[in-house]
């Protein structure tokens, strides 16, 4: 039967669709905690891509450095990276909280240049990998990268734990309720403060994990973030900035455009049309796929 399967469509053309869903998996999990941030906070860390960065030197040297097993380095990693969100919050995002967002933004992306300064002279300008090196499942004549298989299959667990966190305990429904509306939980009593500082943590926590799937994958460098983060902030515009249903659903389709447009012509053709697909969209659906509703 998977025979005929394979028969029935072309083999690369499914070879690329699954590929896809597999990139659109660790890309969902990229845009969850952008999202996350800003539907709870009102606040977008331009900066969001340097803390993976920040987490894949952390395994790098929990690995390499330090000998920990992949299994001990990758918790350590998602607790230093949600360590670092909640200190970006209190350092940098608390005092700013009524500014204009503008200077919101400016404030991160002083961040960002800020930690892209501080790896280069912390870690030079050196590519470095983790040294793990995974097989390749082949099914029929299909190959598919088992770290791939293993980004996506972890990213959807960690989407799981979050949304049984915000849907089954007091903290996540708290979290909720102050992403509707921050007015009325204020005057409620709920300490605002608290759940800001618990997201942040969870949002630097959700970049801890993506730093270990994607540390698999790519090498470290300084400048490793700006291979996710304009992507993962297109695909959170894209989905409806703070929208968890819209971020998922813009990021396999951006997943799925960048997988064929590699196909058919070279993967940076396939960024291209990406792009191209995001600028006519926004033409089209301004507010996002699926946009808040205000």
């Amino acid at each position: 039967m998977m025979q005929a399967f394979l028969e029935f469509f072309d083999v690369y053309l499914l070879e690329a669709i699954i590929s896809g869903i597999l990139l659109g998996g660790v890309l969902a999990l990229l845009a969850l905690g952008l999202n996350l941030i800003f539907g709870v906070i009102d606040v977008v860390w331009i900066c969001y891509a340097e803390l993976i960065m920040i987490g894949m030197y952390g395994m790098y040297y929990f690995v390499q450095v330090y000998g920990l097993p992949y299994y001990m380095a990758a918790p350590l990693t998602i607790l230093l990276v949600g360590v670092l969100g909640l200190m970006l919050h209190y350092l940098v995002i608390e005092p700013l909280l009524d500014a204009a967002p503008i200077n919101q933004l400016l404030a991160t992306g002083g961040v960002l240049f800020f930690l892209q300064s501080f790896a280069t002279v912390a870690f030079g300008i050196d590519f470095r990998n983790l040294g793990i090196r995974l097989p390749v499942l082949a099914i029929g004549e299909m190959h598919f990268s088992y770290a791939r298989l293993l980004a996506f299959l972890a990213a959807l667990a960690g989407m799981v734990v979050v949304y049984l966190f915000m849907t089954r305990t007091y903290m996540g429904t708290a979290i909720r309720a102050i992403s509707q509306d921050r007015q009325i939980m204020a005057l409620m009593g709920v300490d605002t403060r608290k759940l800001y500082l618990v997201t942040s943590a969870l949002g630097g926590g959700l970049a801890g994990l993506a730093a270990c799937l994607l540390v698999l994958q790519y090498d470290v460098h300084p400048f490793v973030g700006l291979s996710f983060g304009p992507i993962t902030f297109l695909i959170v515009v894209l989905g409806g900035l703070g929208n968890f249903i819209g971020g998922f659903v813009a990021a396999f389709l951006f997943a799925e455009i960048i997988s064929l447009g590699g196909l058919y012509s070279d993967l940076e053709w396939g960024y291209v049309l990406a792009f191209a697909f995001f600028i006519v969209m926004m033409f089209i659906r301004p507010q996002g796929l699926l946009a808040r509703r205000q």
